[in-house]
């Protein structure tokens, strides 16, 4: 595709020093990635989902020769974490090792410390216009519109093709929920997981009332709450809470829902760019965090009084960037000046589709989107 991917020169280097984990959606990259990043080199890639694949990874068999050796969804196993202590331990001397998956491995180590100090953790994304600008080796323009229509998925969005994309998504959600789900949750009823999610695609842009759907659907509300959980451990959507100084209140007001997959997303052009915005962001926090130690959340603010803001990104717990996202409104939203007085934020922007350029007036910014948006991944996240 003429592209390298915007993790690849940094799990590199993470190498040499420790294993490497990489986790993200399915059919996000990742074991391109990898295979790219081994092609030349004496190494191995296995899969836990091939059977011989298995008893390989099982017994070990690997030769001194082969440097790095790739494990990927290696977390269907049940003793996965004691397994790589275990390897890395007595190999890591004479290998180096990249673990890929498609579920969460941040969650499956948590309350875990078998693992600790022995690895560095990585998280791939879809493409973003970031990376299209910066990564892409050859003349053929991508725009927002391209994501919009087709997603940040590789192979639906190099295809251009519709039919094809519908094709692909129908394939990629049977997977998640045939294959990734079952193999990780104990979950009954498939079909009615399935539904839920479907309900979802749906509500994109506004607060999600599980206890709603649960009625709808004639469930409980709380499986309502753990399905929206496994569907956020394989990365099949990410969820953002509201913003509250008691975290703790927060954690129980209704949650926004976004997809990792633009195509999903049911609705009018404004819940599918906020949508991509979302992913843009999400993949934004998820990279400086990965890559510097700092630590970022995603949150959206609404209060009683009507206010209301998209997103808020914070840094250190700290709030650090309002962001308001619209298609063509460049009338700056009141809500950014109140929260942003409110909440001592030095950093305010209104994201528009459909405009040029940028501004600035009582320290609200109207950004053009795409500009923003296409900015190096490495660029801090004020408009300076």
């Amino acid at each position: 595709m003429g592209y390298m991917r915007y993790i690849q020169h940094f799990v590199k280097n993470d190498l040499k020093k420790k294993m490497v984990f990489i986790s993200g959606p399915r059919q996000c990259g990742k074991t391109t990635l990898v295979k790219d990043l081994i092609k030349g080199t004496k190494s191995l890639y296995l899969n836990w989902d091939d059977i011989d694949h298995r008893q390989l990874i099982l017994k070990r068999e690997w030769s001194d020769e082969q440097k790095i050796i790739a494990l990927d969804e290696i977390h269907k196993f049940s003793r996965w974490k004691n397994f790589l202590k275990g390897t890395y331990d007595t190999q890591n001397e004479i290998h180096h090792f990249i673990i890929t998956g498609s579920a969460r491995l941040d969650i499956y180590k948590k309350g875990q410390d078998s693992m600790l100090g022995r690895f560095f953790s990585w998280r791939l994304h879809p493409l973003c216009l970031a990376e299209l600008k910066n990564n892409l080796k050859n003349k053929q323009t991508h725009n927002l519109d391209d994501l919009l229509e087709y997603g940040g998925f590789p192979e639906p969005f190099f295809s251009r093709d519709s039919v094809f994309s519908k094709r692909w998504r129908k394939e990629r959600i049977n997977l998640i929920f045939r294959q990734d789900i079952q193999e990780l949750e104990n979950i009954r009823d498939i079909s009615l997981l399935e539904i839920f999610y479907f309900q979802l695609t749906e509500r994109v842009g506004s607060e999600v009332i599980l206890s709603n759907i649960a009625r709808d659907i004639e469930i409980a509300p709380k499986t309502a709450k753990a399905w929206l959980q496994v569907l956020d451990k394989t990365y099949t959507l990410f969820s953002i809470t509201p913003y509250s100084t008691n975290m703790a209140k927060a954690i129980v007001k209704a949650p926004k829902v976004y997809f990792y997959d633009n195509g999903e997303v049911k609705g009018d052009i404004g819940a599918k760019f906020e949508n991509l915005v979302a992913n843009h962001l999400l993949k934004k926090i998820h990279y400086l965090e990965d890559s510097t130690g700092e630590r970022y959340e995603l949150h959206y603010l609404r209060d009683r009084n009507g206010h209301e803001v998209d997103f808020l990104i914070c840094k250190n717990r700290t709030p650090y960037l309002l962001i308001e996202v619209k298609v063509s409104d460049t009338a700056r939203s009141s809500s950014l000046f109140y929260f942003k007085e409110k909440l001592k934020v030095k950093h305010a922007i209104q994201l528009v589709k459909e405009f040029k350029g940028i501004e600035t007036k009582n320290g609200v910014s109207v950004i053009n989107a795409e500009d923003w948006l296409s900015r190096d991944l490495n660029c801090d996240l004020h408009t300076s």
